[in-house]
């Protein structure tokens, strides 16, 4: 049966990062997907590990080559690859859980060609978000571009790992990566199947954590003219580009624009370090391994709280809001009947005043309607119908959620479990009356 993703990691020397981002692939939430495997020659044990995660699940192939480069690796993969889209990884970096759905989603729910997505960027102990386009809308090839135009040579933009493709679209075209080209190969890719692409989303949930170790030109043993000419190559390629997507008397007016991308070029695709730095593993909703696997009815309310957390900040990152946000979206949406503010700080274990400043953000997206002051602390706030849409997000992860609880359950065993979960509930409201 055809997969729906085809993921591809070009093997280079990677054993001590390798499994880190084999492990984060196969534990996806999302689980329609192959794994392809180039070990590109490595010299260490990488070859070894690939062949033990073939042995370990049906869904991983390795293919091994001689080493030949990323490019020739990453063609080998798109020769044999059979999904729907087409996601790319690094062999020294990881995903999280949701990346994958995601991006799938998105593609599906907006019929693009192309999602991009926002990424962590890790230096050591710290990361920080990177992400460009801040509309929440399927945007044009013209669109996109344009956004393109004004980060040239951003990595956001430049780079395979952050993006899902439609597999029939470099297919059709043979798009295929320059193994002469040792610089902005991906970006080359990039350009050419923008080309051809029709609609693109931007995604911004953090899905990919990049982590900065990679070597820059004048480490891979180029000479500065080989460098220059790659460099200049590489410009003639995005300039046509934009000759392209744009009409004449639109491509004169952003000319100035276009050649930003030499300047840009110089810095050799560096990523600028980001005001927004903090500790690795603060970024995304943890939960203690005591807690995971402790016995009694403290640890089950942690399990299922923190189950429904992890869910519910992939759609509030995807809708620019906080967990404590979406969680309040959500309240207010499912409580059967209006409550006063101090109920509400109940129902949701917060302080008065965090729950005043979460409705004053919501208020503020235009989320709440705006309430008079005189009956605001008894009066429930009302929802918007511009909530609606994040609802759906909200309530697909909470459907999410207990698609994981019921895994592997029968039909009739879910049913069977739906009717005592109801008969539990009663009792705990008659208790609770």
């Amino acid at each position: 049966m055809q997969p729906t993703v085809s993921i591809i990691v070009p093997v280079y020397n990677a054993e001590a990062t390798l499994r880190r981002c084999v492990d984060s692939i196969l534990t996806q939430q999302y689980t329609d997907f192959e794994l392809l495997l180039v070990d590109d020659g490595s010299t260490d044990a990488s070859g070894v590990i690939c062949d033990e995660y073939v042995a370990q699940d049906a869904r991983v192939h390795a293919i091994h080559q001689e080493n030949a480069g990323v490019s020739t690796a990453r063609n080998r993969a798109l020769d044999q690859a059979q999904g729907v889209y087409l996601q790319f990884l690094d062999s020294d970096d990881w995903i999280t859980a949701d990346a994958t759905r995601s991006l799938v989603r998105a593609a599906e729910a907006h019929r693009c060609d192309l999602v991009i997505a926002d990424f962590y960027r890790v230096v050591g102990e710290r990361l920080s978000r990177k992400g460009d386009i801040d509309e929440d809308a399927v945007l044009t090839r013209e669109e996109y571009a344009a956004h393109m135009m004004e980060n040239p040579a951003d990595f956001y933009y430049g780079v395979l790992w952050n993006k899902l493709y439609r597999r029939e679209i470099v297919e059709k075209h043979r798009l295929r990566m320059d193994p002469e080209i040792s610089w902005c190969e991906d970006f080359l890719f990039n350009l050419e199947y923008i080309r051809r692409a029709e609609g693109f989303y931007a995604l911004q949930v953090p899905i990919y954590y990049y982590v900065k170790t990679k070597g820059s030109l004048a480490t891979q043993g180029l000479t500065v003219s080989k460098t220059v000419k790659m460099k200049l190559t590489v410009f003639e390629y995005y300039q046509q580009f934009f000759k392209t997507v744009l009409d004449e008397e639109e491509y004169e007016r952003s000319r100035l624009k276009v050649y930003r991308f030499l300047v840009d070029a110089a810095g050799d695709g560096a990523v600028s370090p980001l005001p927004t730095a903090r500790k690795l593993g603060s970024e995304r909703v943890r939960a203690c391994a005591g807690g995971l696997l402790g016995e009694g009815c403290l640890c089950d309310a942690f399990r299922e709280r923190k189950l429904l957390e992890s869910h519910l900040e992939t759609a509030a990152l995807k809708n620019g809001l906080t967990l404590q946000d979406a969680q309040l979206l959500l309240a207010l949406h499912q409580l059967s009947q209006p409550c006063t503010r101090r109920e509400l700080a109940d129902f949701l274990n917060l302080s008065r005043s965090s729950l005043a400043l979460a409705l004053q953000r919501l208020t503020s997206k235009g989320l709440l309607e705006r309430e008079a002051a005189s009956d605001s602390e008894e009066r429930q706030p009302v929802l918007t119908p511009e909530s609606d849409s994040i609802l759906q997000d909200l309530e697909l992860a909470a459907a999410d959620c207990q698609d994981i609880r019921m895994a592997d359950f029968s039909p009739e065993e879910q049913a069977e479990y739906q009717a005592m979960a109801q008969r539990i509930t009663r009792n705990i409201q008659k208790s609770l009356q």
